[in-house]
C-alpha cells in the first residue's frame, strides 16, 4: 500500500517516547516536518526542513500543498488529530486520499483516566479558540463535560462565566500537563477554581454536576412571575401560554439565529435559547426601563446565548446577523416597514411570527403581508386561566384575545 504524502501524527507531553515504531519511521522517511514549535522542539536533529505552525495554520498548510505532490510531509499535532485537531484542516487541504493519520490517546481519554472517572457517559465541548458564548446553555440539561480550554477562554474564565449566569451546580477536576512530569490534578469547587492563579494552559477541565442535580426539561415555559418585568397588571410580557404556541409556531431548530423584536422583558428570548441552545438569540429593544430587565433575566436564566441589542428596529437590525428565525412582538408604529425589512433579511426556509394585539395591528399585519404576495397561517387565541374566588371557588380569568401570524420563506428564494 502507497504511503500518503501527509502523514498527520498525534504525540504527547512525553514526546518521541511515547512514538510507535510507524510513527517514528514516517518521521525519519519524510522531508518536511511540520508542527507547534513546542512538538518540532523534540526533533532539533531533524535533517529535512521544519515549519512552525503559528497562528496561520490554514495559511501554513495551504502553502505546503504544491510541495505535497513531491515530498513526504509529517505534520505533527497534540493527541488525536481528528479530535479537535489540525486533521481535519489538513483532509481540506490536502485531500482524504494523500493522508493518513496515527492517532495518540486523546486528551480527553488521558483527563478522564487521571481522574479515574468514566467518560462513555459525558460530553466533549471546546473552547479554545472559540467564543465562550453559549456555553452554559449548551451545557445546560449535561451532567457531565469535559472542556478544551485556552489562555483567553482560561478554566478560571470558564468559572466565573458559570457564576455571572447563576450556574453554580458544578464540581470540577482539572488535569494538568496530562502525560508529561508535571502532570497535575486537582478536584475543586466552583468557587474554588475561579481563584486559581496557577494554572497550566496545557489543560483539560472535567465538570460534573451536583448530586442533587435535576435536568431540566428539553422545553419549559416560564409563569410570568420568573421574569423582572415592568407592572402594570401582570407585566409587559408574553404571557406563558402565548410564549408556548408562539415558539412551536417558529419551529426552531438547534442552530438557528434568531431576532426577537420588541423583546420587552426577554422571555421569548430565553425560552427560544433554550430551544435553539447551539445558536444565538438576538433581543432587540428600545425602552431603556425594559432593556434592564430584559439584561437582568438573561444572567438570572443563565441565557448566556442571548445578546442584547438596544435600539429601535428596523434600524436597529442593521448589521446583525441574517436571522432564520424573527418573532415579532412588538413593533412601535413600525409595522409595515419592519415585515419588510424582515422578510428581505431572513434566511431561506426560515419562519416569521408575528404576535398582534390590537385590531388595527391586526389589520395592518394582514394588510401588508396580502400586499407582498406572501401565504399565512393566523390563530386567534383565546386564554382563560383558573382564579380563586373568595379562598375557596374557582373561576375562569380571561386574558386578551391575541392573533399568531405565522409563515416560512420560500427554501428556492
Amino acid at each position: 500500500m502507497r504511503q500518503p504524502a501527509v502523514i498527520v501524527i498525534g504525540i504527547g507531553e512525553d514526546g518521541c517516547l511515547g512514538l510507535s515504531s510507524r510513527a517514528y519511521n514516517c518521521i525519519r522517511q519524510s522531508q518536511i516536518l511540520v508542527g507547534g514549535q513546542r512538538q518540532l522542539d523534540f526533533f532539533n536533529d531533524y535533517p529535512g526542513r521544519r515549519v512552525v505552525l503559528a497562528k496561520k495554520v490554514k495559511d501554513t498548510l495551504e502553502g505546503l500543498r504544491d510541495e505535497s505532490g513531491d515530498h513526504n510531509i509529517v505534520i505533527l499535532a497534540s493527541g488525536d488529530p481528528l479530535f479537535y485537531g489540525v486533521g481535519s484542516l489538513a483532509v481540506k487541504i490536502f485531500g482524504a486520499e494523500f493522508c493518513g493519520f496515527i492517532p495518540q490517546p486523546s486528551s480527553m481519554q488521558l483527563a478522564f483516566a487521571a481522574a479515574g472517572l468514566s467518560w462513555s457517559d459525558a460530553t466533549c465541548l471546546s473552547v479554545h479558540g472559540r467564543s465562550i458564548e453559549g456555553l452554559c446553555q449548551k451545557m445546560r440539561r449535561l451532567s457531565k463535560v469535559a472542556l478544551l480550554t485556552d489562555q483567553e477562554n482560561s478554566p478560571v474564565r470558564v468559572a466565573l462565566h458559570f457564576k455571572e449566569y447563576h450556574d453554580a451546580q458544578w464540581d470540577a477536576v482539572l488535569c494538568e500537563n496530562l502525560g508529561g512530569t508535571e502532570e497535575r490534578v486537582r478536584r475543586l469547587n466552583l468557587e474554588e477554581l475561579s481563584q486559581l492563579t496557577d494554572v497550566s494552559p496545557l489543560n483539560v477541565l472535567i465538570l460534573t454536576r451536583h448530586a442533587n442535580w435535576r435536568c431540566p426539561p428539553a422545553f419549559a415555559s416560564e409563569p410570568e412571575e420568573a421574569y423582572a418585568r415592568r407592572i402594570p397588571k401582570l407585566g409587559l410580557i408574553t404571557k406563558r401560554e402565548i410564549r408556548v404556541l408562539s415558539l412551536a409556531a417558529l419551529q426552531l431548530p438547534s442552530h438557528a439565529v434568531v431576532w426577537d423584536i420588541g423583546a420587552g422583558s426577554g422571555s421569548v428570548s430565553i425560552e427560544a435559547s433554550r430551544i435553539a441552545n447551539e445558536g444565538r438569540v438576538l433581543a432587540i429593544e428600545c425602552e431603556e426601563e425594559s432593556q434592564g430587565f430584559c439584561a437582568e433575566n438573561i444572567l438570572k436564566h443563565g441565557a448566556d446565548n442571548v445578546r442584547l441589542i438596544a435600539g429601535e428596529a428596523p434600524a436597529a437590525l442593521e448589521g446583525l446577523d441574517s436571522p432564520d428565525a424573527v418573532f415579532i412582538g412588538g413593533s412601535k408604529g413600525k409595522l409595515d416597514a419592519l415585515i419588510q425589512f424582515v422578510w428581505q433579511r431572513l434566511n431561506p426556509g426560515g419562519r416569521l411570527v408575528i404576535n398582534a394585539v390590537t385590531m388595527e395591528n391586526v389589520s395592518q399585519t394582514v394588510n401588508t403581508l396580502n400586499g407582498m404576495g406572501l401565504t399565512y397561517d393566523v390563530n386567534l387565541v383565546q386564554i382563560a386561566r383558573s382564579s380563586l374566588l373568595a379562598g375557596k371557588y374557582h373561576r375562569y380569568e380571561a386574558l386578551n384575545p391575541i392573533h399568531i401570524f405565522s409563515l416560512s420563506k420560500d427554501i428556492s428564494l
